[in-house]
Order: structure tokens, then C-alpha cells, then sequence
């Protein structure tokens, strides 16, 4: 599908100011090699503020912040398991070129990912990790129009944020981009049947248990090799290029062993599927074809289960979309805020069936 018809899927069909803002989208959408740096988290950043934000558990979150605290509508991004904030890199720069200081971005690292402060091994859970959404949002003083953009294990954050209690939400979002992501059932499918196996459970009690040094050692030197294979085979479809393994290979070596095995176990039981059917937020969900991780049955779950939510699938992704099809998640980011520009954000009610759009 070309570019200037993802933009219109993007967009969601929310009227004539959002054919306007997907038009210019595609005006302004790079080019293949601009695309292509885009994806390539070792390509350009754009200068952001940085920002620590403290959790109500004392845990320091590492925070980069685009925009104006003004700005009309807010985009939170959520990275995904052995990620960090700077996976989000594409899609930074095409909102950045799009909307410039017309709209907030906030990207932040996960607790025990990245910049952000480790914890306990315990609160290495995904209702922890929402928890700390909250905290975010709060501290950073989040109240406008909002949407959350989650892959991976962010896309569980973003979920699992939407099942607290209202009361608990100190902020409810008007627009969801699910990535890669799942409801739960991870244990059931694809490479996740792994998190089923002793060796979770071993790797868990050896980093909890172990001298640090010597877990250490002893964990990378066992797991080295086994990363660059599966970021290889279940991260990245068929064209991904070598450049993006490398990278995505690195930060996942560069994650600490206890992060690792504290949320690989607490994945294994994580469930949202109960959330679904209450989620408001006019919702995106993108899939990749050749996705191992969180195969495509999750997005046909999510998709079904959320009311009005549009799937876009690309068949020949993989797990990393990201990398490998940015301007898809732009585009999407894009159309939901175009949906509440234009004040055609609607109840559940009054949404339209579900649209599955194969974008190849």
C-alpha cells in the first residue's frame, strides 16, 4: 500500500479536516531513504527536554519531552520488553516534522529499562508499570486530550493503565495505537509458549538469588547467544535489515538480568482480555505478518474485542513495526489525533463495525 494510503488509513474517515491533516502528511512523508533513517534507531534524534520523574514507589523514570505543556493534545509513547524510549525514534521525527511544537510527546524508560532507576525485582510487573504511567502523568501535570502509543509490553502498559479503576486514571485517553502487543494468553502462542518452560524460572531465582556479578556473567554468556537469533527470527520480518537487528540486539544485551527474568516471569500471567470491551479511546491496532512474539491471532483478539477499534496489518513484518514500518505507526498516531480535532471522536455506541485494512 503506498504511503498516501496509509495516511488516509490513518486517518481514520473522520471528516474533511482529517483528509486535510492526512494530506499533508503524505506532502511531508520522507522519502524511502528518510524512511529508512527513520527507522534506524541510530539515525537522527530530535532534541527533546530531559526530564526525571520519581514513582510513588521512590523508582527514578528517565523522560524525554518534545512540545509545547500547552500544546492542544498530548502523545505518550510506551516502549516494549528490553527496549527503551529511544525505539520510538521514527515516529518522533515524523511528528516532530508534522506537527513541531503544536502537540506534546512524552517517551520515557520503563523501570530497570534503559536511562530509568531499577527496583525490586518483585515490582517487575506490567500493573506496576501502569502504575507508574499514573505517577507520570500526574507529576508531569497531563490533562488535555491524550493519547497512549504502546508496543510491545508498552502496548500491555497502556491496557492494563485503561483496567484500573477510574479513580486510578488520572487521565482517560482519547486515542490508543496498540503495536505488536496482546491481551494476554502470551503463554499460549508463538516464542511466548517459552515463558511456560523451568528455564523462566531458573533465570528468575539465579538473578534474584545469586551474587549480582555472577548472575551476570553467567546469564549474558547463556543468553548472548540466543538473543541475536531471536531478535532475528521473531523480532524482524523477511526485508529487515542488518543495521536494525544489530541495534534492537544491543539494547536487548544491554538490559539488565534481573529486569529480564522478573518480567518474564510476571508475563506469563499477565490478562487484559477483560478490558476490552470498556475501552473508549478511539483505537489502532497494527500487526505484523511474520510477528513470533506476539503473532497476529493477538491483534485479531484485540481488534475484536475493542469496540470500533481499525486493525492494520502488515504481512511482511515482523514484531519489530517500528523499525520496519514507520511511517504505519505515524500515520496511525496522526489520524486519532485528526479524530479529536475535528470533534468526531464517538461513543462506543456510535462507532463504526470493526475495519480490517491489509496494508502490504
Amino acid at each position: 500500500m503506498s504511503i498516501r494510503n496509509l495516511a488516509l488509513v490513518g486517518s481514520l474517515r473522520a471528516g474533511s479536516y482529517n483528509r486535510q491533516l492526512a494530506e499533508a502528511a503524505v506532502k511531508h512523508a520522507p522519502d524511502a531513504t528518510d524512511t529508512a533513517m527513520m527507522g534506524d534507531r541510530a539515525g537522527i534524534q530530535f532534541p527533546g527536554i530531559k526530564r526525571t520523574v520519581r514513582t510513588s514507589d521512590g523508582v527514578s523514570l528517565s523522560v524525554r519531552e518534545y512540545g509545547s505543556r500547552d500544546a492542544a493534545h498530548t502523545v505518550v509513547l510506551l516502549h516494549g520488553f528490553c527496549l527503551n524510549k529511544d525505539s520510538w525514534t521514527g515516529q518522533i521525527g515524523h511528528l516532530r516534522r508534522q506537527y513541531g511544537d503544536g502537540i506534546r510527546i512524552i517517551s520515557y524508560d520503563h523501570r530497570g529499562h534503559g536511562d530509568s532507576g531499577a527496583a525490586p525485582m518483585h515490582t517487575y510487573h506490567v500493573d506496576r508499570l501502569a502504575a507508574d504511567l499514573a505517577d507520570l502523568l500526574v507529576t508531569l501535570g497531563v490533562r488535555g486530550p491524550l493519547t497512549l502509543a504502546g508496543h510491545s509490553m508498552g502496548g500491555m502498559v497502556a491496557l492494563a493503565y485503561l483496567g484500573r479503576p477510574a479513580g486510578r486514571r488520572p487521565v482517560q485517553p482519547h486515542g490508543l495505537i496498540l503495536v505488536a502487543t496482546a491481551a494476554g494468553k502470551l503463554a499460549e502462542r508463538g516464542l511466548g509458549q517459552l515463558l511456560t518452560t523451568p528455564a523462566t524460572d531458573i533465570l528468575y531465582e539465579l538473578a534474584h538469588h545469586a551474587p549480582q556479578a555472577i548472575a551476570d556473567r553467567v546469564l549474558r554468556a547463556l543468553a548472548r547467544p540466543v538473543t541475536g537469533a531471536v531478535v532475528r527470527h521473531g523480532g524482524y520480518g523477511a526485508a529487515s535489515r542488518d543495521a536494525l537487528v544489530a541495534v534492537s540486539a544491543a539494547t536487548v544485551n544491554a538490559t539488565p538480568v534481573a529486569t529480564k527474568a522478573g518480567f518474564l516471569r510476571a508475563l506469563r500471567h499477565y490478562d487484559q482480555y477483560r478490558t476490552l470491551s470498556s475501552i473508549t479511546a478511539t483505537t489502532v491496532v497494527i500487526s505484523g505478518g511474520m510477528d513470533r512474539l506476539t503473532p497476529p491471532s493477538h491483534a485479531h483478539d484485540l481488534a475484536r474485542g475493542i469496540p470500533g477499534a481499525t486493525r492494520v496489518h502488515r504481512p511482511s513484518a515482523g514484531h519489530m513495526l517500528l523499525d520496519e514500518a514507520p511511517q504505519v505507526i505515524s500515520n496511525a498516531i496522526i489520524g486519532v489525533i485528526g479524530t479529536h480535532r475535528t470533534g468526531e471522536m464517538k461513543s462506543r455506541a456510535l462507532r463504526q463495525p470493526l475495519a480490517s485494512q491489509e496494508a502490504g
